[in-house]
């Protein structure tokens, strides 16, 4: 047994030194525990999450920070990929079939979500800068519970339609929000503005003055760079594929670009995610052949994505809930952002007349919660800024963080079956009223 946990022991001291070893045991480990978890009817990402915990420093400690930090180039690769894959959504000709309708109520319950979860964190005295960003991660939904739930109930009719809609515009229009709002946070915060911990003394940070104003130009200025950068980089992806045809070309040609993209941003503090989205919207819209890009790319996110959830799982600490504070912002960050997801949603559909169903249920639908949030925190937390801070600001950080896991767990439990409820009352209306079937 001694000889056993000495071997155990070199295995953990060598595994910053070794990425290979570190991957490979969190995607086998990932794998088995994602598996576990969709029997449960629970996502996988739960299990990728969870396989990180029990490798991490909280559990067997196998995954030490040193580890995590030798594989950050997997955190920007992913959401690099997902950023783009977002941007591919935003193909004009399909947003015009949505209509404004779709529009509006994906923008109202965006817009009141954000309000009302940064207001009330703020209120909690929560430092501006860190309560904008909160506000911004959650506007985010997941959406594949709830279209699980629709496809298991085989539903169709005008609130599935919108429902299917408002998922296809939601996280894209989230991380745009993310990507604008951390851009200007990291100037703040790099200007020295919004630095007062929590607690009494954190209001303080919020006067913004001349010096102040300029930090904030900076960070538009950056916003409109990372979008400039991103559409160049979009256009030469299309003028480099547009006569292939071989799929190993165009994956190669696709990969290095995106790798590209994204290492000018992080090297130029430019936003990432804004660039790639710029770059998918771009390709998307140049040529119709250009779906073909984004569904070569499919086979490769699975491993990925895999490793994003599993190394965000490597730092979670469980004891911290246990903490007042981290309990008291995660109730307050799941109130805020149901009301504001329903009440959005709501105001949505009064303001572009929807149908009663609409306007009583479809808010429900967009409670899930998980694997952009995720990843919206995680980008944060393994930020360049984060540098810059001292220890009290980087600890709201890890609050921060902990403030999602909780509620990105709550929200993936409750979620869908407060969503096949609301789905069945909508269909209901709309098979009593005519205006739509179920079967």
């Amino acid at each position: 047994m001694e000889m056993i946990a000495d071997r155990l022991n070199e295995l953990r001291a060598a595994m910053p030194n070794h990425v290979l070893l570190s991957t490979s045991i969190l995607l086998i480990l990932g794998y088995f525990l994602g598996k576990l978890s969709a029997a449960f009817r629970l996502p996988e990402i739960t299990g990728y999450i969870i396989a990180g915990f029990i490798l991490g420093d909280s559990a067997l400690g196998i995954i030490h920070p040193e580890a995590s930090k030798s594989l950050q180039i997997v955190t920007d690769v992913a959401l690099g990929l997902i950023a783009l894959t977002i941007g591919g959504e935003f193909l004009v000709t399909k947003l015009r079939r949505m209509g404004s309708e779709v529009v509006i109520l994906t923008a109202s319950q965006i817009f009141l979500t954000l309000v009302v979860v940064t207001f009330s964190l703020w209120l909690l005295q929560l430092p501006l800068p860190y309560a904008l960003m909160l506000g911004a991660i959650a506007t985010a939904t997941a959406p594949a519970a709830t279209v699980a739930v629709v496809q298991s109930l085989r539903a169709h009719g005008p609130f599935v339609d919108r429902l299917y809609g408002i998922v296809a515009l939601d996280d894209a229009g989230a991380v745009i929000i993310f990507g604008v709002i951390f851009s200007i946070v990291s100037g703040m915060l790099a200007g020295g503005i919004g630095g007062a911990g929590v607690g009494a003394s954190a209001l303080g940070g919020h006067n913004v003055g001349a010096g102040g104003a300029a930090v904030i130009f900076g960070a538009f200025k950056e916003v409109f760079l990372s979008i400039i950068i991103g559409a160049t980089a979009g256009w030469v992806i299309h003028a480099l594929t547009h006569r292939k045809n071989h799929s190993g070309e165009l994956t190669i040609i696709v990969l290095g670009w995106v790798f590209l993209l994204t290492a000018i941003s992080l090297v130029f503090h430019l936003s990432p995610i804004l660039s790639n989205i710029a770059a998918g919207m771009t390709i998307i819209n140049l040529s119709p052949r250009n779906h073909r890009i984004f569904r070569n790319l499919e086979p490769l996110t699975p491993p990925i994505y895999a490793l994003f959830f599993a190394i965000a799982g490597t730092k979670l600490n469980p004891s911290i809930f246990a903490q007042k504070d981290i309990l008291i912002y995660g109730m307050v960050f799941i109130a805020a952002r149901a009301f504001g997801k329903i009440s959005g949603v709501w105001s949505g559909a009064v303001l572009a007349k929807s149908q009663a169903n609409v306007r009583r249920y479809l808010g429900i639908c967009m409670l899930p919660q998980a694997g952009v949030a995720i990843g919206l925190v995680l980008m944060i937390q393994t930020s360049p800024i984060v540098a810059l801070l001292d220890s009290e600001q980087r600890s709201i950080i890890t609050i921060m963080v902990n403030i999602i896991l909780l509620s990105v767990f709550f929200n993936e439990l409750s979620g869908p079956p407060l969503s096949k409820m609301a789905i069945v009352k909508a269909l209901d209306m709309e098979e009593n009223s005519g205006e739509g079937l179920k079967s």
